[in-house]
């Protein structure tokens, strides 16, 4: 596994236009002959969103081929909701399709993917450092730039709160994840290790 790293000494340009944010309060191809569809919002997570939250999670647990016990998921999902825990955080990104229901205000928006990450201080900064521990979009949409939209998006909140880092790993193999990372982060030379059970 590679570590992928990103300091944030000068501001980091806009990866992607086009989509709102909101603070917190309370891979495959397209369909083929769907219209495309675009990115609405990136905001944070909200108690409704759990149906969808884990239709998406049990996905990307699928794609890693990591089953997790029942016990981990739903206090991740605590975790993630929890105003008074400032170092777990959870994104999503809607996307708005033509073939959306209608609502009164037009279309229904689709959460489409997202971005758990974690803030943690460093001894080699006097700002904390902030892992993006999960990114998952749903393989109908991949392509679409939601992806880099989440990305961009935590990208915003570093250069707002002035954290020192933003950094990931990924797969060696995760091919299609690598070639947007490669797009908007530099691959460390560093390699991870795990202690041996």
């Amino acid at each position: 596994l590679f570590l992928l790293t990103l300091y944030h000494t000068i501001s980091i340009p806009v990866l992607f236009k086009g989509f709102a944010t909101s603070a917190k309060t309370s891979g495959a191809s397209r369909t083929s002959g769907a219209s495309t569809p675009s990115i609405s919002i990136v905001r944070d997570v909200q108690p409704g969103d759990y149906e969808r939250w884990r239709e998406l999670w049990d996905k990307y647990l699928e794609f890693y081929e990591e089953p997790l016990p029942e016990e981990i998921t739903q206090i991740t999902w605590q975790r993630i909701l929890d105003p008074s825990n400032e170092q777990q955080q959870c994104i999503l990104a809607e996307i708005d399709t033509g073939d959306a229901p209608e609502t009164e205000t037009g279309k229904s928006p689709i959460v489409s993917g997202f971005a758990t990450y974690l803030l943690h201080p460093s001894t080699w900064s006097v700002t904390p450092y902030c892992y993006l521990e999960d990114l998952y979009v749903d393989a109908q949409v991949r392509g679409c730039g939601i992806g880099r939209a989440l990305i961009s998006e935590i990208y915003r909140r570093a250069d707002e709160q002035a954290w020192g880092r933003v950094y990931w790993a990924t797969s060696d193999d995760n091919y299609a994840g690598r070639t947007l990372y490669d797009k908007v982060a530099k691959k460390s030379d560093f390699i991870q290790y795990r202690r041996l059970k």
